[in-house]
């Protein structure tokens, strides 16, 4: 095994990786992403106790105990190039021995759930519905950029995908990742479909203000794709790169949205925080479970 330089896995002056701020010791092998930085806190909230809790930018991590067992909360920041921060020094930070800069023989598999929101695009999926990603569709390009890609990406969805779509070749190929069954058996109660993860708000959404997108219709597009008996859900921007670092990695992976827009229909849900407090809190008890 070849020894990782300092350029590529940067350490901070305490021996701590360089974005996230933690050590092994820091995180638990059950971990819950989140956006934003104060919704942290609010999982948190719901730990039997706390044992450490540190910050850097966007990047802020609580660990604690729930239900008798280690689980952690990290907040990502929006987007896939964030995600491609976090999810390669968690795995880093369990099988990379930080003080021989080896990989570690005995891998360490990681449970993670994202926990977010997200737009519908079906308009039988009213504001304030969870729904899980049973298969992450990456619009970024993210995953296209690491060997292997192949091996865990669904070539045939990719295939139909882009027919169905007419997709634009001056756009980033998309990839499609499926969730880890282990933690969709731990969320069946909610509704499941496909996610797809846009490199953008706005345009890459479908959305126009004054800038007009390349495919007026994407959004109709969307909304009328099967494959194997799913449709395409909802939008969102993190899921595609979880899922596919996390199976080229070998973690289990899988993503909660609660709807709080439902494009379909253009409705947005204000007061969606009240009902996203108790999703987190159920999710945390269904991962520790």
């Amino acid at each position: 095994m070849e020894k990782i330089a300092d350029s590529e896995l940067i350490l901070n002056g305490d021996g701590t990786i360089f974005h996230l701020h933690l050590k092994p010791e820091n995180i638990a092998k059950n971990i819950i992403l989140v956006g934003d930085p104060a919704r942290v806190d609010v999982v948190a909230e719901c730990f039997d106790n706390v044992t450490f809790s540190t910050q850097n930018r966007e990047f802020k991590t609580i660990t604690g105990t729930k239900n008798g067992k280690q689980v952690s909360v990290v907040s990502t920041g929006i987007g896939t190039d964030n995600i491609d921060i976090v999810l390669t020094e968690l795995d880093a930070i369990v099988n990379v021995d930080l003080q021989t800069r080896l990989p570690k023989e005995q891998h360490t598999t990681l449970n993670i759930i994202r926990i977010g929101t997200c737009g519908s695009l079906q308009a039988d999926i009213p504001v304030g519905t969870p729904v899980v990603t049973a298969v992450a569709g990456g619009l970024d390009g993210l995953l296209n950029f690491y060997q292997d890609r192949n091996k865990v990406c669904d070539l045939e969805l990719e295939r139909q995908f882009a027919i169905h779509t007419n997709r634009c070749s001056l756009l980033a190929a998309p990839y499609f990742v499926a969730s880890s069954q282990v933690l969709l058996d731990k969320l069946k109660k909610y509704r499941q479909g496909i996610t797809l993860s846009a490199p953008g708000f706005y345009g890459p959404q479908g959305r126009v203000v004054r800038l007009g997108i390349v495919d007026k219709d994407i959004n109709q597009k969307l909304e009328t794709f099967e494959y194997k008996g799913l449709k395409i859900n909802n939008y969102e921007m993190e899921s595609s790169a979880i899922n596919g670092l996390g199976a080229l990695l070998g973690h289990n992976t899988a993503t909660v949205c609660l709807v709080i827009a439902n494009r379909r229909c253009k409705e947005f849900g204000a007061d969606y925080r009240v009902v996203m407090k108790s999703l987190t809190a159920e999710i945390a008890d269904l991962l520790t479970k």
